[in-house]
């Protein structure tokens, strides 16, 4: 199709992009955790946004998962921060969990981030993967003086290398790849090149911790480390072994040091 019909091509290419098949939930099936939370909506323009709150002190914490999940990917997580008797709050991404949606963006993440940053005003926020890189666009994006630690786990840096193992991934013509160049642009206003998360994060003067797993298959280590380097204020937790997921209570006890106890 992309030698025949490249424009149609481009708009496949950029459905299946942008389309989680994954990360939905049913309302009657929802996991225990997110049972154990005050469950309320939030609407951002046309969509509606499924947020979870764990009510505890002023400390407020905000968690932002990633591609193809939800909010109850944060469970073991969640059961550590408890104990610190903060109050945690979570949402669905665009798409997925049982907010509204088909299509999954950091641009419309971030805005969604921004409904619940104005609502809630937690002082820490932590993304998960493309929930990490929508964490450091949505701080670049609407400048939060109230925030005052950001935590990114296995977080990507360079949208355009996103881009770049998307087209070998689906073996795009440069025709085609390049339509698909110009349809995000026209979509977001931002070229792909200009979307960097190490960029984004040289400008931020508040603390952040990076952690990034050195057997990561989804997206390389050296995203993490370029972050790290970028911004001046952070530290980095090279880990090994735990994969994309950086499920681990050693590290989860880590981020709980650098909140609240550094």
């Amino acid at each position: 199709m992309g030698y025949v019909f490249p424009k149609k091509a481009a708009g496949l290419a950029y459905k299946f992009f942008s389309e989680p098949r994954e990360g939905k939930l049913l309302p009657n099936a929802i996991p225990d955790i997110l049972k154990e939370a005050e469950q309320e909506v939030l609407f951002h323009e046309d969509c509606t946004i499924q947020t979870y709150t764990w009510r505890g002190n002023e400390n407020k914490i905000l968690l932002v998962h990633g591609w193809e999940s939800n909010a109850s990917r944060w469970e073991e997580f969640i059961i550590l921060l408890k104990k610190s008797k903060c109050t945690i709050i979570a949402l669905d991404g665009p798409g997925q969990g049982l907010s509204s949606g088909i299509e999954f963006n950091i641009p419309l993440y971030a805005k969604h981030v921004n409904t619940l940053m104005e609502k809630y005003q937690p002082q820490y926020i932590i993304g998960h993967s493309m929930g990490g890189a929508t964490c450091l666009y949505y701080q670049y994006k609407y400048n939060n003086p109230l925030l005052q630690k950001m935590v990114l786990l296995g977080s990507p840096s360079e949208f355009e290398l996103i881009l770049s193992n998307y087209k070998k991934t689906i073996s795009l013509n440069d025709k085609v790849f390049q339509l698909l160049k110009e349809k995000i642009v026209e979509r977001f206003n931002i070229h792909p090149s200009e979307f960097s998360g190490k960029k984004f994060a040289s400008g931020f003067n508040f603390k952040g911790l990076i952690a990034h797993d050195i057997d990561d298959t989804v997206v390389a280590f050296n995203e993490g480390k370029q972050i790290a380097e970028a911004w001046k204020s952070s530290q980095f937790i090279e880990t090994k072994g735990l994969g994309h997921s950086l499920h681990d209570k050693e590290l989860y006890e880590k981020i709980h040091l650098f909140l609240f106890e550094e």
